[in-house]
Protein backbone atom coordinates (compact mmCIF):
# COMPACT_ATOMS: atom_id res chain seq x y z
CA UNK A 1 0.00 0.00 0.00
CA UNK A 2 2.76 2.43 0.81
CA UNK A 3 4.55 1.62 -1.86
CA UNK A 4 1.72 2.61 -4.32
CA UNK A 5 1.23 5.99 -2.54
CA UNK A 6 5.08 6.45 -3.21
CA UNK A 7 4.74 5.74 -6.71
CA UNK A 8 1.96 8.59 -6.92
CA UNK A 9 3.52 10.87 -5.39
CA UNK A 10 6.65 10.70 -7.67
CA UNK A 11 3.72 10.74 -10.39
CA UNK A 12 2.72 13.76 -9.24
CA UNK A 13 6.42 15.19 -8.32
CA UNK A 14 7.12 14.25 -12.20
CA UNK A 15 4.27 16.44 -13.52
CA UNK A 16 5.39 19.38 -11.56
CA UNK A 17 8.55 19.11 -12.79
CA UNK A 18 7.00 19.09 -16.46
CA UNK A 19 4.94 22.22 -15.36
CA UNK A 20 8.28 23.79 -14.01
CA UNK A 21 9.51 23.47 -17.30
CA UNK A 22 7.00 25.06 -19.34
CA UNK A 23 6.63 27.90 -16.56
CA UNK A 24 10.49 28.50 -16.85
CA UNK A 25 10.16 29.03 -20.95
CA UNK A 26 8.55 32.33 -19.92
CA UNK A 27 10.27 35.27 -18.15
CA UNK A 28 6.72 36.36 -16.30
CA UNK A 29 6.01 32.66 -14.88
CA UNK A 30 9.90 31.69 -14.60
CA UNK A 31 9.27 32.10 -10.66
CA UNK A 32 6.18 30.26 -10.66
CA UNK A 33 7.74 27.30 -12.38
CA UNK A 34 10.83 27.55 -10.39
CA UNK A 35 8.69 26.96 -6.71
CA UNK A 36 6.42 24.24 -7.79
CA UNK A 37 9.45 22.38 -9.20
CA UNK A 38 11.09 22.94 -6.20
CA UNK A 39 7.79 21.59 -4.37
CA UNK A 40 7.74 18.48 -6.20
CA UNK A 41 11.00 17.58 -5.75
CA UNK A 42 10.57 18.64 -1.96
CA UNK A 43 7.57 16.24 -1.91
CA UNK A 44 9.51 13.56 -3.83
CA UNK A 45 12.15 13.39 -1.13
CA UNK A 46 10.28 13.19 2.55
CA UNK A 47 8.02 10.69 0.41
CA UNK A 48 10.85 8.12 -0.17
CA UNK A 49 12.37 9.15 3.41
CA UNK A 50 8.69 7.83 4.80
CA UNK A 51 7.10 5.64 2.46
CA UNK A 52 10.00 4.15 1.20
CA UNK A 53 10.59 0.34 1.62
CA UNK A 54 13.35 -2.10 0.80
CA UNK A 55 13.11 -5.99 -0.33
CA UNK A 56 13.08 -6.45 3.43
CA UNK A 57 9.94 -4.36 4.39
CA UNK A 58 12.09 -1.93 6.32
CA UNK A 59 11.76 2.50 5.81
CA UNK A 60 15.40 4.13 5.32
CA UNK A 61 17.86 4.04 8.22
CA UNK A 62 20.41 6.59 9.20
CA UNK A 63 17.14 9.46 9.73
CA UNK A 64 19.39 11.56 11.47
CA UNK A 65 22.24 11.78 9.31
CA UNK A 66 19.85 12.47 6.13
CA UNK A 67 17.54 15.04 7.95
CA UNK A 68 21.61 16.79 9.02
CA UNK A 69 22.35 16.82 5.66
CA UNK A 70 19.13 18.44 4.09
CA UNK A 71 19.70 21.15 6.97
CA UNK A 72 23.29 21.86 6.12
CA UNK A 73 22.36 21.52 2.28
CA UNK A 74 19.90 23.66 2.47
CA UNK A 75 21.18 26.54 4.90
CA UNK A 76 24.21 26.76 2.65
CA UNK A 77 22.35 27.04 -1.08
CA UNK A 78 19.75 29.58 0.73
CA UNK A 79 22.67 31.85 2.17
CA UNK A 80 24.56 31.66 -1.04
CA UNK A 81 21.80 32.49 -3.19
CA UNK A 82 20.64 35.58 -0.93
CA UNK A 83 24.07 36.86 -0.69
CA UNK A 84 25.40 36.18 -4.31
CA UNK A 85 25.95 39.29 -7.01
CA UNK A 86 24.13 39.18 -10.21
CA UNK A 87 27.42 39.65 -11.57
CA UNK A 88 28.29 36.26 -10.11
CA UNK A 89 25.32 34.45 -10.81
CA UNK A 90 26.94 32.53 -13.99
CA UNK A 91 29.82 30.77 -11.65
CA UNK A 92 26.95 29.99 -8.89
CA UNK A 93 25.03 27.99 -11.53
CA UNK A 94 28.19 26.47 -12.51
CA UNK A 95 29.46 25.51 -9.15
CA UNK A 96 25.60 24.02 -8.24
CA UNK A 97 26.24 22.04 -11.65
CA UNK A 98 28.99 20.90 -10.50
CA UNK A 99 27.81 19.65 -7.41
CA UNK A 100 24.80 17.70 -9.23
CA UNK A 101 27.51 16.27 -11.33
CA UNK A 102 29.53 14.57 -8.43
CA UNK A 103 26.47 13.46 -6.39
CA UNK A 104 25.86 11.32 -9.92
CA UNK A 105 29.54 10.37 -9.94
CA UNK A 106 29.75 9.35 -5.81
CA UNK A 107 26.31 7.39 -6.48
CA UNK A 108 27.51 5.12 -9.08
CA UNK A 109 30.81 4.29 -6.92
CA UNK A 110 28.67 3.60 -4.15
CA UNK A 111 26.49 1.13 -6.09
CA UNK A 112 29.66 -0.89 -7.82
CA UNK A 113 31.58 -1.23 -4.19
CA UNK A 114 27.65 -2.33 -3.51
CA UNK A 115 28.30 -5.39 -6.16
CA UNK A 116 31.80 -5.99 -5.56
CA UNK A 117 30.81 -6.68 -1.84
CA UNK A 118 27.88 -9.17 -3.29
CA UNK A 119 30.78 -10.99 -5.79
CA UNK A 120 33.33 -10.96 -3.05
CA UNK A 121 30.45 -13.14 -1.20
CA UNK A 122 29.92 -15.38 -3.48
CA UNK A 123 33.83 -15.93 -4.61
CA UNK A 124 32.42 -19.18 -6.78
CA UNK A 125 30.17 -17.01 -8.25
CA UNK A 126 32.84 -14.46 -9.42
CA UNK A 127 34.71 -17.10 -10.85
CA UNK A 128 31.80 -17.77 -13.16
CA UNK A 129 31.55 -14.05 -14.44
CA UNK A 130 34.74 -13.71 -15.26
CA UNK A 131 34.78 -17.07 -17.12
CA UNK A 132 34.88 -16.98 -20.89
CA UNK A 133 31.52 -18.45 -21.64
CA UNK A 134 29.91 -17.26 -18.28
CA UNK A 135 26.54 -15.27 -17.97
CA UNK A 136 27.30 -11.52 -16.68
CA UNK A 137 23.81 -10.77 -14.78
CA UNK A 138 26.01 -7.37 -13.96
CA UNK A 139 26.07 -5.86 -17.58
CA UNK A 140 23.06 -3.79 -17.75
CA UNK A 141 23.77 -2.31 -13.92
CA UNK A 142 27.69 -1.89 -14.48
CA UNK A 143 26.74 0.30 -17.96
CA UNK A 144 24.75 2.16 -15.79
CA UNK A 145 27.23 2.74 -13.62
CA UNK A 146 29.91 3.48 -15.83
CA UNK A 147 27.79 6.10 -17.71
CA UNK A 148 26.95 7.89 -15.28
CA UNK A 149 30.12 8.10 -13.47
CA UNK A 150 31.88 9.15 -16.68
CA UNK A 151 29.28 11.49 -17.59
CA UNK A 152 29.12 12.96 -13.36
CA UNK A 153 32.65 13.20 -13.02
CA UNK A 154 33.34 15.07 -16.60
CA UNK A 155 30.12 17.59 -15.38
CA UNK A 156 31.63 18.11 -11.83
CA UNK A 157 35.28 18.77 -13.13
CA UNK A 158 34.45 20.40 -16.02
CA UNK A 159 31.56 22.52 -13.51
CA UNK A 160 34.65 23.48 -11.04
CA UNK A 161 37.03 24.65 -13.92
CA UNK A 162 34.36 26.61 -15.74
CA UNK A 163 33.09 28.17 -12.04
CA UNK A 164 37.09 29.09 -11.42
CA UNK A 165 37.49 30.53 -15.40
CA UNK A 166 34.45 32.90 -14.66
CA UNK A 167 35.58 33.73 -10.94
CA UNK A 168 38.92 34.59 -12.47
CA UNK A 169 40.57 31.72 -10.13
CA UNK A 170 41.44 29.97 -13.53
CA UNK A 171 43.07 30.96 -16.57
CA UNK A 172 42.67 29.57 -19.93
CA UNK A 173 44.88 27.14 -20.65
CA UNK A 174 45.62 25.36 -23.76
CA UNK A 175 48.82 22.73 -25.00
CA UNK A 176 50.06 21.27 -28.08
CA UNK A 177 47.41 18.89 -30.10
CA UNK A 178 44.84 19.60 -27.38
CA UNK A 179 42.48 18.41 -29.59
CA UNK A 180 44.28 14.87 -30.26
CA UNK A 181 44.30 14.59 -26.66
CA UNK A 182 41.27 15.29 -25.78
CA UNK A 183 39.50 12.60 -28.18
CA UNK A 184 42.21 10.01 -27.45
CA UNK A 185 41.47 9.74 -24.04
CA UNK A 186 37.51 9.70 -25.25
CA UNK A 187 38.56 6.73 -26.44
CA UNK A 188 40.93 5.28 -23.88
CA UNK A 189 38.00 5.63 -21.46
CA UNK A 190 35.65 4.18 -23.60
CA UNK A 191 37.79 1.05 -23.92
CA UNK A 192 38.35 0.48 -20.29
CA UNK A 193 34.56 1.01 -19.75
CA UNK A 194 33.73 -1.27 -21.81
CA UNK A 195 36.83 -3.56 -19.56
CA UNK A 196 34.45 -2.93 -16.68
CA UNK A 197 31.38 -3.57 -18.02
CA UNK A 198 32.01 -6.67 -19.44
CA UNK A 199 34.12 -7.64 -17.11
CA UNK A 200 36.92 -8.82 -19.73
CA UNK A 201 39.68 -8.56 -16.74
CA UNK A 202 40.49 -9.95 -13.26
CA UNK A 203 41.27 -5.98 -12.54
CA UNK A 204 38.13 -4.84 -13.64
CA UNK A 205 37.88 -2.91 -10.12
CA UNK A 206 41.24 -1.24 -10.30
CA UNK A 207 40.39 -0.11 -14.30
CA UNK A 208 36.76 0.94 -12.75
CA UNK A 209 38.84 3.54 -10.51
CA UNK A 210 41.32 4.23 -13.40
CA UNK A 211 38.17 5.14 -15.63
CA UNK A 212 36.99 7.29 -12.96
CA UNK A 213 40.22 9.47 -12.91
CA UNK A 214 40.63 9.78 -15.86
CA UNK A 215 36.80 10.86 -16.67
CA UNK A 216 37.71 13.50 -13.72
CA UNK A 217 40.78 14.19 -16.10
CA UNK A 218 39.44 14.57 -19.03
CA UNK A 219 36.23 17.19 -17.74
CA UNK A 220 39.40 19.14 -16.61
CA UNK A 221 40.86 19.04 -19.92
CA UNK A 222 37.48 19.69 -21.93
CA UNK A 223 36.87 22.88 -20.27
CA UNK A 224 40.53 24.29 -19.47
CA UNK A 225 41.03 26.07 -22.70
CA UNK A 226 37.58 27.69 -23.33
CA UNK A 227 37.52 31.16 -22.73
CA UNK A 228 36.08 34.58 -23.68
CA UNK A 229 32.36 34.22 -25.11
CA UNK A 230 32.48 30.87 -25.42
CA UNK A 231 31.69 29.40 -22.09
CA UNK A 232 27.69 29.97 -21.81
CA UNK A 233 27.49 26.87 -24.50
CA UNK A 234 29.96 25.30 -22.13
CA UNK A 235 27.91 26.00 -19.03
CA UNK A 236 24.50 24.98 -20.80
CA UNK A 237 26.45 21.59 -21.93
CA UNK A 238 27.68 20.70 -18.55
CA UNK A 239 24.28 21.15 -17.18
CA UNK A 240 23.01 18.62 -19.66
CA UNK A 241 25.66 15.99 -18.48
CA UNK A 242 24.27 16.35 -15.02
CA UNK A 243 20.77 15.81 -16.14
CA UNK A 244 22.01 12.34 -17.84
CA UNK A 245 24.01 11.38 -15.09
CA UNK A 246 21.23 12.01 -12.41
CA UNK A 247 18.91 9.81 -14.85
CA UNK A 248 21.33 6.89 -14.45
CA UNK A 249 21.06 7.14 -11.04
CA UNK A 250 17.39 6.76 -11.53
CA UNK A 251 18.03 3.66 -13.79
CA UNK A 252 19.84 2.44 -10.63
CA UNK A 253 17.51 2.91 -8.06
CA UNK A 254 14.63 2.07 -10.37
CA UNK A 255 13.49 5.80 -9.31
CA UNK A 256 10.87 6.98 -11.31
CA UNK A 257 10.88 10.66 -10.02
CA UNK A 258 14.67 10.45 -10.50
CA UNK A 259 14.68 9.37 -13.96
CA UNK A 260 12.36 12.12 -15.21
CA UNK A 261 14.00 14.66 -13.26
CA UNK A 262 17.28 13.87 -15.11
CA UNK A 263 15.65 13.23 -18.50
CA UNK A 264 14.30 16.47 -18.30
CA UNK A 265 17.03 18.40 -17.40
CA UNK A 266 19.53 16.31 -20.00
CA UNK A 267 17.26 16.93 -22.94
CA UNK A 268 16.44 21.03 -21.93
CA UNK A 269 20.13 21.52 -21.56
CA UNK A 270 20.65 19.76 -24.55
CA UNK A 271 18.21 21.80 -26.90
CA UNK A 272 19.51 24.97 -25.05
CA UNK A 273 22.71 23.74 -25.80
CA UNK A 274 22.16 23.16 -29.59
CA UNK A 275 20.98 27.26 -29.66
CA UNK A 276 23.76 28.37 -27.72
CA UNK A 277 26.04 26.97 -30.59
CA UNK A 278 23.80 28.18 -33.33
CA UNK A 279 23.72 32.01 -31.40
CA UNK A 280 27.83 31.40 -31.16
CA UNK A 281 28.15 29.78 -34.61
CA UNK A 282 29.92 26.84 -33.14
CA UNK A 283 30.09 23.42 -33.80
CA UNK A 284 28.91 21.02 -30.94
CA UNK A 285 31.98 18.64 -32.27
CA UNK A 286 34.60 21.52 -31.29
CA UNK A 287 33.10 21.65 -28.07
CA UNK A 288 33.59 18.06 -27.31
CA UNK A 289 36.78 17.76 -28.35
CA UNK A 290 37.90 21.30 -26.57
CA UNK A 291 38.52 23.21 -29.58
CA UNK A 292 35.60 25.36 -28.77
CA UNK A 293 36.40 29.88 -29.75
CA UNK A 294 37.51 28.55 -32.82
CA UNK A 295 41.03 29.57 -34.83
CA UNK A 296 41.35 32.97 -36.62
CA UNK A 297 42.58 32.11 -39.75
CA UNK A 298 44.06 35.24 -39.77
CA UNK A 299 45.21 38.62 -37.34
CA UNK A 300 41.96 39.64 -35.98
CA UNK A 301 41.27 43.73 -36.89
CA UNK A 302 43.04 46.22 -34.31
CA UNK A 303 41.92 49.72 -33.94
CA UNK A 304 45.00 50.39 -36.58
CA UNK A 305 42.69 48.43 -39.35
CA UNK A 306 39.75 50.30 -38.75
CA UNK A 307 38.89 53.88 -40.21
CA UNK A 308 37.57 56.91 -38.60
CA UNK A 309 38.26 57.91 -35.27
CA UNK A 310 36.14 57.19 -31.70
CA UNK A 311 33.88 60.12 -30.79
CA UNK A 312 33.01 60.80 -27.30
CA UNK A 313 29.53 62.52 -26.40
CA UNK A 314 28.46 64.32 -23.06
CA UNK A 315 25.61 63.08 -21.05
CA UNK A 316 24.47 66.39 -21.93
CA UNK A 317 24.19 66.42 -25.57
CA UNK A 318 22.88 61.98 -25.04
CA UNK A 319 20.13 63.19 -23.42
CA UNK A 320 18.85 65.88 -26.47
CA UNK A 321 18.92 62.81 -28.71
CA UNK A 322 17.19 60.28 -26.78
CA UNK A 323 14.89 63.00 -25.47
CA UNK A 324 13.63 64.00 -28.75
CA UNK A 325 13.85 60.71 -30.41
CA UNK A 326 10.71 58.73 -31.54
CA UNK A 327 12.49 54.77 -31.10
CA UNK A 328 15.38 53.92 -28.40
CA UNK A 329 16.09 50.59 -28.04
CA UNK A 330 18.92 49.85 -25.40
CA UNK A 331 21.03 46.81 -25.66
CA UNK A 332 22.19 45.73 -21.99
CA UNK A 333 25.32 43.77 -21.50
CA UNK A 334 27.66 42.11 -19.15
CA UNK A 335 28.97 46.04 -18.16
CA UNK A 336 25.36 46.82 -16.88
CA UNK A 337 25.42 43.93 -14.28
CA UNK A 338 28.55 45.00 -13.07
CA UNK A 339 27.24 48.38 -12.42
CA UNK A 340 24.27 47.06 -10.87
CA UNK A 341 22.53 49.84 -13.49
CA UNK A 342 19.51 48.17 -13.97
CA UNK A 343 17.54 50.16 -11.76
CA UNK A 344 19.15 52.98 -13.32
CA UNK A 345 18.16 52.26 -17.01
CA UNK A 346 14.60 51.12 -15.60
CA UNK A 347 14.18 54.87 -14.63
CA UNK A 348 16.01 55.97 -18.05
CA UNK A 349 12.81 53.81 -19.73
CA UNK A 350 10.26 55.44 -17.66
CA UNK A 351 11.64 58.57 -18.04
CA UNK A 352 11.59 58.45 -22.10
CA UNK A 353 8.12 56.71 -22.57
CA UNK A 354 6.63 59.87 -20.24
CA UNK A 355 8.13 62.00 -22.89
CA UNK A 356 6.67 59.71 -25.25
CA UNK A 357 9.32 57.85 -26.60
CA UNK A 358 8.81 54.04 -27.67
CA UNK A 359 11.31 52.10 -25.50
CA UNK A 360 12.85 48.74 -26.00
CA UNK A 361 15.29 46.36 -24.97
CA UNK A 362 17.40 44.04 -27.57
CA UNK A 363 18.36 41.12 -25.68
CA UNK A 364 21.45 38.74 -27.77
CA UNK A 365 21.03 35.10 -26.35
CA UNK A 366 24.46 34.90 -25.35
CA UNK A 367 24.62 38.38 -23.71
CA UNK A 368 26.33 38.09 -20.04
CA UNK A 369 27.40 34.99 -19.35
CA UNK A 370 25.06 32.45 -19.17
CA UNK A 371 21.70 32.26 -21.70
CA UNK A 372 19.11 34.50 -19.50
CA UNK A 373 21.49 36.44 -17.51
CA UNK A 374 20.16 39.80 -18.98
CA UNK A 375 16.18 38.82 -18.97
CA UNK A 376 16.80 38.25 -14.94
CA UNK A 377 18.71 41.17 -14.21
CA UNK A 378 16.27 43.64 -15.91
CA UNK A 379 13.15 41.60 -14.04
CA UNK A 380 14.94 42.44 -10.83
CA UNK A 381 14.19 46.00 -11.64
CA UNK A 382 10.96 45.01 -13.11
CA UNK A 383 10.90 45.96 -16.94
CA UNK A 384 7.70 45.08 -18.13
CA UNK A 385 8.78 41.34 -20.11
CA UNK A 386 7.32 42.40 -23.15
CA UNK A 387 9.94 44.98 -23.51
CA UNK A 388 12.46 42.49 -23.90
CA UNK A 389 13.03 41.27 -27.55
CA UNK A 390 15.07 38.52 -28.92
CA UNK A 391 17.61 38.89 -31.74
CA UNK A 392 15.81 37.72 -34.45
CA UNK A 393 12.71 39.85 -33.85
CA UNK A 394 14.42 42.61 -32.89
CA UNK A 395 17.13 43.37 -35.43
CA UNK A 396 14.87 44.24 -38.46
CA UNK A 397 13.52 47.34 -36.21
CA UNK A 398 17.41 48.70 -36.28
CA UNK A 399 16.56 50.35 -39.33
CA UNK A 400 14.04 52.63 -38.04
CA UNK A 401 15.20 53.45 -34.54
CA UNK A 402 16.70 57.28 -33.91
CA UNK A 403 19.08 55.63 -30.93
CA UNK A 404 20.33 52.47 -29.88
CA UNK A 405 21.81 52.80 -26.52
CA UNK A 406 24.31 49.54 -25.88
CA UNK A 407 25.16 49.74 -22.06
CA UNK A 408 28.52 47.22 -21.36
CA UNK A 409 27.79 44.70 -24.39
CA UNK A 410 30.81 44.12 -26.77
CA UNK A 411 30.68 41.62 -28.84
CA UNK A 412 27.39 41.15 -29.43
CA UNK A 413 27.19 44.35 -31.63
CA UNK A 414 30.55 43.64 -33.08
CA UNK A 415 30.09 44.10 -36.86
CA UNK A 416 33.51 41.95 -37.41
CA UNK A 417 31.25 38.95 -36.64
CA UNK A 418 29.91 39.58 -40.28
CA UNK A 419 32.26 41.33 -42.42
CA UNK A 420 35.86 39.93 -40.75
CA UNK A 421 36.77 35.79 -41.61
CA UNK A 422 40.03 36.33 -39.92
CA UNK A 423 37.61 37.50 -36.50
CA UNK A 424 36.96 34.75 -33.96
CA UNK A 425 33.57 35.64 -33.19
CA UNK A 426 32.99 35.57 -37.74
CA UNK A 427 29.91 33.88 -38.51
CA UNK A 428 28.17 34.42 -34.66
CA UNK A 429 24.69 36.51 -34.68
CA UNK A 430 24.76 39.45 -34.00
CA UNK A 431 22.39 42.77 -32.67
CA UNK A 432 22.87 44.87 -35.93
CA UNK A 433 22.74 47.99 -34.11
CA UNK A 434 24.72 49.47 -36.85
CA UNK A 435 21.95 49.76 -38.77
CA UNK A 436 19.99 52.57 -36.54
CA UNK A 437 20.69 56.23 -37.45
CA UNK A 438 22.67 56.92 -33.94
CA UNK A 439 23.97 54.57 -31.77
CA UNK A 440 26.08 55.21 -27.87
CA UNK A 441 28.25 53.03 -26.14
CA UNK A 442 28.48 52.97 -22.56
CA UNK A 443 31.84 51.82 -21.37
CA UNK A 444 34.28 52.28 -19.15
CA UNK A 445 37.16 52.48 -21.63
CA UNK A 446 37.94 51.18 -24.94
CA UNK A 447 39.01 47.99 -23.26
CA UNK A 448 38.34 44.65 -25.90
CA UNK A 449 35.12 42.70 -24.67
CA UNK A 450 34.84 39.52 -23.25
CA UNK A 451 36.09 37.39 -26.65
CA UNK A 452 39.31 39.99 -26.63
CA UNK A 453 39.24 41.72 -29.64
CA UNK A 454 38.63 45.12 -30.78
CA UNK A 455 34.97 46.34 -31.75
CA UNK A 456 34.73 48.11 -35.48
CA UNK A 457 31.56 49.66 -34.59
CA UNK A 458 33.09 51.86 -31.94
CA UNK A 459 35.29 53.73 -35.06
CA UNK A 460 31.63 54.47 -37.24
CA UNK A 461 30.42 57.90 -37.96
CA UNK A 462 27.05 57.05 -36.69
CA UNK A 463 28.62 56.05 -32.75
CA UNK A 464 29.50 58.02 -30.09
CA UNK A 465 31.34 57.22 -26.59
CA UNK A 466 29.71 57.52 -23.34
CA UNK A 467 32.58 56.32 -21.32
CA UNK A 468 32.42 55.73 -17.70
CA UNK A 469 30.53 53.40 -15.12
CA UNK A 470 27.23 52.43 -16.31
CA UNK A 471 25.15 53.31 -13.55
CA UNK A 472 26.58 56.53 -13.00
CA UNK A 473 26.71 57.42 -16.65
CA UNK A 474 22.65 56.47 -16.61
CA UNK A 475 22.15 58.53 -13.79
CA UNK A 476 23.64 61.51 -15.35
CA UNK A 477 21.87 60.72 -18.65
CA UNK A 478 18.62 60.86 -16.16
CA UNK A 479 19.55 63.89 -14.32
CA UNK A 480 20.12 65.86 -18.13
CA UNK A 481 17.11 64.46 -19.64
CA UNK A 482 14.87 66.04 -16.45
CA UNK A 483 16.48 69.44 -16.80
CA UNK A 484 15.44 69.62 -20.02
CA UNK A 485 11.99 70.06 -18.88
Amino acid sequence: MENNILQIIYLIASVTFILGLKYLGNPGTARKGNLIAAFGMALAIFATIFLYKNEEGNNLGNLQYIFGGILLGTIIGWLAAKKVQMTAMPEMVSLFNGMGGACAMLISAIEFNHIITSLNEAPAFFLLVLGENGFNPFAGILLTIITGLVIGSVSFAGSIIAWGKLSGKVKDKSFPFQQFINVGMLLVILFFSYQVVAMKSEQFVTIFYLVWFLALLYGVLFVLPIGGADMPVVISLLNSFTGVAAACGGFLYDNKVMLVGGILVGSAGTLLTIVMCKAMNRSLLNVLIGNFGGSAKGEALTSASFQGSVKEVKASDAAILMKYAKKVIIVPGYGLAVAQAQHVVHDLENLLESEGVEVKYAIHPVAGRMPGHMNVLLAESNVSYDKLIEMEQVNPEFSTTDVVLVVGANDVVNPAAKTDPSSPIYGMPILEVENAAHVIVNKRSMKAGYAGIENELFYKPKTSMLFGDAKKALTELVTEIKNLG
